[in-house]
């Protein structure tokens, strides 16, 4: 009897606020056919999709995302049927923009996990019917403010719509001599007071001997050597490792799909320890592809037993200069007039083009992965770069198109070194070594 192939293709972090033509632009074609190809077709939705349906948070994820409901046709016109919804932009707009987002989707019959009404719906999985299979996908965010995540319910209080959270604990390891420096200098700012007066009041247990808070920042650990380490929650580490499994036996393929921007020794192209962790003990629980994204650019690739762990696969679309409007803490927060049109806000925050990501090449060129599963086994893994028009007038700006660019492709087989990972090159696409 054959084997069963059911095939997936990922896409990055989709900021997207310009509707498409309706006869497509340059490259659109291609692009909408490759994902066609494929039984499942995903991608992070890094907006919220409503018309101020919510008010806006007092933190956003950078930009304050908002884009009108309706391009979310356009997003099912390039091809995509599976989609993430938890990533640092879901909160923008609080509650309401996170529960209009919802609505908007299900309006549009549209499958997504990440967010929901309370904790239990934003950590459960959705499903997605294929020929061949049914696929599963599980999405949430290592990076997040507080307000984003979501609450889960009592016996008599409801829970609090948000997103999946990942959080992490940051253990600062350092030596005898350096953990009396960090006393001195807790002590010298008082930043443990509301802390330590916690604890003198019965709220807060005693930290052990050797380990010293420090604000919020992470905790101070006495050790024989100098070291910084990250380690996901348990709390949600076991959340979510349990919907895996849960998803595991209920479908054929499992996918988890993450949105961090962390990273570690002030290296952007490598992942933070907590996001490695957390990746391989999905893949441990049964997944076999763990999507990650969110640095707005391509980190390495991992095998890893018999998963595929995508760390960043880039960006995707990326229109964030005409995001049509921005509320009063964006321009307070610049000290810049509240009648200022948004074009201009945008060209003072780049200093007209000359700072930040619009300068940065590796913002604008990704891939997207191609899997085949041969009776829910990953048999071929396939690797499409594109490109996001970096220098084009900013109506053209962001809109991706497949590059066949062998260069972007010898880039990530560099950044693949990490983890051992190999990538064989032909007419423009690339082919991990399984």
């Amino acid at each position: 009897m054959d084997k069963k192939k059911v095939t997936l293709i990922g896409a990055g972090d989709l900021f997207m606020t310009r509707r498409i033509a309706d006869s497509g632009y340059e490259g659109f074609e291609e692009l909408r056919d490759l994902i066609l190809s494929h039984d499942a077709r995903f991608v992070n939705l890094e907006m919220t999709f409503h018309d101020q349906e919510g008010y806006p948070a007092a933190e956003s994820g950078g930009t304050w995302a908002m884009a009108d409901p309706v391009i979310l046709d356009d997003v099912k016109r390039m091809g995509f049927n599976l989609f993430n919804t938890a990533n640092n932009h879901t909160g923008d707009y609080g509650v309401g923009g996170v529960l209009g987002t919802i609505r908007h989707l299900k309006e549009r019959n549209m499958i997504f996990s990440g967010s929901g009404k309370n904790l239990r719906e934003a950590s459960s999985a959705c499903y997605l019917e294929t020929r061949n299979g049914r696929v599963a996908l599980i999405s949430c965010s290592g990076s997040l403010h507080s307000e984003d995540r979501a609450g889960g319910q009592s016996d008599i209080v409801q829970g609090r719509p948000g997103l999946n959270p990942v959080r992490h604990d940051t253990i600062f390891h350092v030596d005898a001599e350096h953990y009396e420096m960090a006393k001195e200098l807790a002590a010298l700012t008082e930043i443990n007071d509301s802390t330590d007066y916690s604890i003198r009041m019965g709220y807060t247990p005693p930290f052990p001997e050797g380990k010293l808070p420090f604000g919020g920042i992470g905790l101070f650990q006495l050790d024989d050597k100098n070291f910084v380490e990250t380690v996901p929650k348990k709390e949600d580490l076991d959340r979510i490792t349990a919907e895996v499994e849960e998803a595991r036996r209920q479908a054929d393929i499992v996918i988890v799909s993450y949105h961090s921007h962390g990273y570690r020794d002030g290296d952007t192209t490598h992942p933070a320890q907590f996001t490695e962790i957390f990746a391989r003990a999905c893949i441990d629980a049964g997944a076999q592809i763990f999507m990650g994204h969110g640095p707005h650019e391509m980190q390495g690739i991992e095998l890893y037993k018999e998963g595929v762990i995508f760390y960043s696969i880039g960006n995707f679309l990326f229109e964030t200069e005409t995001v049509s409007v921005q509320p009063y803490d964006a321009f307070i927060n610049r000290k810049l007039p509240l009648d200022m049109k948004v074009g201009a806000y945008m060209n003072d925050r780049s200093k007209n083009g000359t700072v930040g990501y619009g300068t940065l090449r590796n913002i604008w060129r990704a891939y997207l992965p191609s899997v085949t599963f041969e009776d829910g086994k990953v048999s071929k893994v396939l690797l499409y770069p594109t490109d996001l028009n970096q220098y084009a007038p900013r109506s053209v700006k962001g809109l991706p198109y497949l590059s066949h660019d062998e260069e972007t492709l010898r880039y990530l087989a560099e950044l693949c070194e990490r983890y051992n990972a190999k990538i064989e090159i032909r007419d423009g696409v690339g082919e991990l070594k399984l």
